[in-house]
């Protein structure tokens, strides 16, 4: 593996990773087209349990909510979706390596890469500079969206639930229709139907996301 550019360095030392062993952070930043055994899949295993402990923490510090609430705003705030918006704010995309193949199709700016490279800088910083380092720099980064009252509401799939049982018609039906693109930039397009009322379509970068899109499509025209 070839070692970690100056560029990505200094960057990196400016978002507040503190680089210790910089060959554990050029694996945090390569994609897996690159062919090097070293890669951020297992980082990102480790900063995906670090985030989620870390917003955990701060959601129970600081709300009264009972523990529905706080699973709530925590799977919005650990999302794949925040995770990739965190990324685009800090600049990440330029400084993931990459294959020519997989950024000509969109790779830098796929939400599921640039959310799993940002897990994956959380892991190394877990790693270099233990928990209490890598729950400071979360809690930096993602303030925006802890005091942003992200996740407040409900879940469209949840709201489209309740509002199927609710209406007492049978439980929404989800369908993926299209995939298309590459694995590493793949797009889903799911339909979600519920009978005898109607159906509505969403279209994301990973099924979730993509049933979440229909859902609130959904909800916005039939509820």
């Amino acid at each position: 593996m070839s070692e970690l550019s100056p560029r990505s360095r200094t960057w990196l030392a400016s978002i507040g990773f503190e680089i210790k062993t910089p060959a554990l952070w050029q694996a945090a930043l390569t994609h897996g087209s690159i062919g090097e055994e070293d890669n951020y899949e297992r980082l990102e295993f480790l900063g995906d349990r670090v985030l989620g402990l870390s917003i955990a923490d701060w959601l129970h510090a600081r709300s009264n909510e009972p523990e529905g609430k706080l699973a709530q705003r925590l799977n919005a705030i650990v999302s794949r979706e925040m995770c990739a918006i965190i990324a685009r704010d800090i600049g990440l995309g330029e400084h993931i390596r990459i294959s020519k193949q997989a950024r000509s199709d969109g790779g830098q700016d796929s939400d599921n890469i640039l959310g799993d490279v940002m897990e994956a800088l959380l892991g190394a910083q877990f790693i270099e500079n233990g928990f209490g380092a890598a729950r400071e720099l979360i809690h930096i980064l993602w303030r925006p969206a802890l005091e942003s009252g992200a996740g407040e509401s409900k879940h469209p799939k949840s709201a489209l639930q309740e509002w199927a049982a609710g209406n007492r018609r049978k439980p929404p039906e989800y369908q993926v229709i299209d995939r298309s693109g590459p694995d590493h930039a793949a797009q889903f397009t799911v339909r979600v139907s519920v009978h005898k009322v109607g159906e509505a379509e969403g279209i994301a970068s990973s099924k979730g996301e993509a049933e979440k899109a229909a859902a609130k499509a959904f909800m916005e025209r039939f509820a």
